[in-house]
């Protein structure tokens, strides 16, 4: 008779046993990978209308609620190009006029209102705004990037909040601001990509 000397298990049965135990721990393993991964990001984004075909979204200003200078001018370029590259085809944003923000003033949520103004005159259905809370690398010795986002789709014609989006993520040492910043605002604003 074959006996595994270490668990005292014959042949075949010492050898199932060992499969699964494997397989627990690398199950184990992978779901504490992903608990981890997952503290690192953390988003709520709501059901977004249905959005037909053709139909004008225009990015309004995203009001930056940070100390670090055009924050949210940063968001805008990064939502307004995977808007486009998403499938949205109309697309508009507001003329550079329209926002006060310079690199010592943070934009003020007038702003938004005067864009949206702009919007209707626009014929524009709805509006892309927000604000951004934390754009900035974490005080350390890793300086990991950090980025906290909201952003709310409006309804030009009634001025109604029809979608909302809010998250946060922060990236490893290594990581660039901007990309932490698109992959969160890829995923905060996946409802609304058409392609």
């Amino acid at each position: 008779m074959n006996m595994n000397k270490q668990t005292g298990m014959t042949g075949k049965a010492g050898k199932a046993g060992r499969t699964v135990a494997a397989r627990l721990a690398a199950w184990c393993g992978a779901l504490g990978a992903a608990l981890w991964l997952a503290g690192c990001a953390v988003t709520d984004v709501g059901r977004a209308p249905a959005l037909a075909r053709g139909e004008t979204i225009a990015v309004l200003p995203i009001v930056n609620y940070t100390e670090t200078p055009q924050a949210g001018l940063r968001a805008e370029a990064i939502a307004e190009s995977l808007l486009k590259t998403g499938g949205v085809a109309s697309l508009k944003r507001y003329p550079a006029a329209l926002n006060p923000e310079t690199l010592f003033e943070p934009a003020e949520r007038e702003a938004v209102g005067k864009a949206l103004e702009w919007a209707r005159a626009e014929k524009a259905r709805y509006a892309l705004t927000g604000a951004v809370q934390e754009w900035r690398y974490k005080v350390g010795v890793d300086g990991e990037p950090a980025v906290g986002i909201s952003l709310q789709l409006l309804d030009v014609n009634s001025g109604e909040v029809v979608w909302s989006a809010t998250g946060s993520d922060s990236g490893w040492s290594r990581a660039s601001l901007s990309g932490t910043a698109q992959k969160l605002l890829r995923r905060l604003l996946a409802p609304l990509m058409q392609g």
